[in-house]
């Protein structure tokens, strides 16, 4: 059925303006002003309200199996929460054991989501290498709508990828068109400084930040962009939390180099105090990586992010509840790791970015929809309100306030990192393929309604990339004869 949604203010990434939207099936048909309703079709006021692109978080980890235990929300339930904050679309990982065939991994997650109310796609780990991934990530990119590539270095025995590996795989996505992407700890270095601590006696969650400072972040940021900048492939940084690690970034672009950055709500807004509380599950909860940094990181964040040099925002969204906390209470090296957020994103973003002058509205809908959707090459089907465009929307009440609480939350964990903010700022109303899922408090999602959403890869830029590595290979040629 058609739906008009009337009298609202659209917001896309450029431009503010005022403008019905007109919906029919799961694209967008049109977009300008006093658009009439077709016979039969619903109506919708937005008036006092923006309509702005449905959320895309590029950085979830739904039903994840962690540290010897399961991410406490699936594929249903944490998208539910999403389309209950605004976010429609997500980019999920999936993350091979060593050993395990990438393909088989990638259809076990596929199949884990098929309960998903909302689109979702995947990155793809590679956590060990020889030819059969060499030739899977061909398979994945040619067949699967895969573009983009998790490389985690850290984990040091578990999921940790040795720069052989980081080699090996960017080259092959460069080959392939896909941009690689990096969790950038350095492992080995936590592990030590992790084994340091524990034998001085620091057990309890404050061992966690100790274990993984701004340095090891920085270290494997700077590492992973030169070994990008010598292979030549684009490159994503995933969860950026710290100033050491901004700054590699910020002087790769300043340099010319195609990296880019993404930055967790909570690593914007919550400081290393948590790890200090007394009670060890509140503390616990907090416990993810890299983790939450002291104000100093937070600032430079913001100013990361209003730059231009971080240019989306994510969640990491990867929760466990207080018993599956309790496995590390004697050991914070057990702890596992993830917070969740997916609910929340947006509206503490509009809260602490939009309402404080940090950004715009139109920065607001980049970095937490459209930047993504052009990095990760699903743009302009998803991230902005035009026609042609997928039906995914957030009708946003900017005079509407609330307090967030795991006691109204939707996600499926026992804990709410933002607990107690108040936030002005509301998504009322969420479209996800041109139908309600979210009416102001009326959760409307359909278990198995999301649809799986092929990237195809870079080819302009790999392209080009192509034709500058075929005009210096005769150089290197006569180069060779001359010796």
């Amino acid at each position: 059925m058609a739906i008009l949604i009337r009298g609202g203010t659209v917001v896309n990434a450029d431009r503010s303006f005022r403008a019905d939207v007109l919906l029919d099936g799961d694209r967008i048909a049109a977009v300008g002003e006093n658009l009439e309703a077709p016979a039969g079709a619903g109506t919708v006021d937005a008036g006092g309200c923006y309509v702005m692109p449905g959320g895309i978080d590029p950085h979830t980890h739904m039903q994840l199996p962690f540290m010897g235990t399961v991410a406490s929300e699936d594929f249903e339930t944490g998208t539910t929460a999403g389309c209950v904050g605004g976010t429609t679309t997500i980019i999920d990982f999936v993350i091979p054991d060593p050993q395990q065939n990438i393909l088989d991994a990638y259809k076990q997650w596929r199949e884990w989501a098929e309960k998903s109310v909302s689109d979702y796609s995947f990155h793809v780990a590679i956590t060990w290498w020889d030819e059969t991934v060499h030739a899977d990530m061909g398979t994945l990119v040619r067949e699967h709508g895969v573009n983009s590539f998790k490389h985690f270095m850290a984990y040091k025995n578990a999921i940790m990828a040795e720069d052989e590996t980081l080699v090996n795989s960017f080259c092959r996505a460069r080959e392939l068109g896909a941009i690689c992407t990096v969790h950038a700890e350095n492992g080995e270095l936590v592990y030590h400084l992790q084994q340091e601590l524990y034998d001085q006696g620091v057990t309890g969650p404050e061992g966690h930040p100790l274990s993984r400072p701004p340095e090891v972040e920085g270290e494997a940021a700077n590492r992973a962009i030169r070994i990008a900048e010598v292979l030549d492939v684009p490159l994503y940084v995933v969860h950026t939390s710290c100033i050491d690690a901004l700054e590699a970034i910020v002087r790769a672009r300043n340099e010319g180099q195609r990296v880019f950055g993404e930055v967790l709500a909570g690593h914007l807004l919550i400081d290393d105090s948590v790890y200090r509380h007394p009670d060890f599950a509140t503390a616990a909860a907090y416990v993810m990586s890299p983790p939450f940094r002291s104000s100093e990181h937070q600032a430079a964040l913001w100013r990361g992010l209003q730059a231009g040099n971080l240019q989306t925002t994510a969640t990491d969204h990867c929760c466990f509840c207080a018993p599956q906390k309790a496995a590390g209470r004697q050991d914070f090296r057990l702890i596992p790791n993830g917070t969740g957020g997916i609910e929340d994103r947006m509206h503490v973003l509009w809260e602490h970015g939009v309402n404080t002058g940090r950004l715009t509205m139109n920065e607001f809908v980049a970095v937490t929809s459209t930047n993504a959707a052009k990095i990760f090459n699903i743009y302009p089907r998803k991230g902005v309100v035009a026609a042609g465009a997928d039906a995914d929307l957030a009708v946003w009440d900017p005079a509407r306030s609330r307090s967030i609480s795991v006691e109204t939350h939707h996600q499926r964990v026992d804990y709410n990192i933002f607990e107690g903010m108040e936030v002005t700022g509301i998504n009322v109303k969420t479209f996800s393929q041109g139908k309600l899922v979210w009416d102001d408090g009326d959760v409307r999602a359909t278990r198995g309604a999301g649809r799986y959403i092929d990237r195809p890869p870079f080819a302009p830029y790999y392209e080009a990339l192509k034709i500058k590595h075929e005009r210096a290979r005769p150089v290197a040629v006569m180069r060779e004869a001359a010796e």
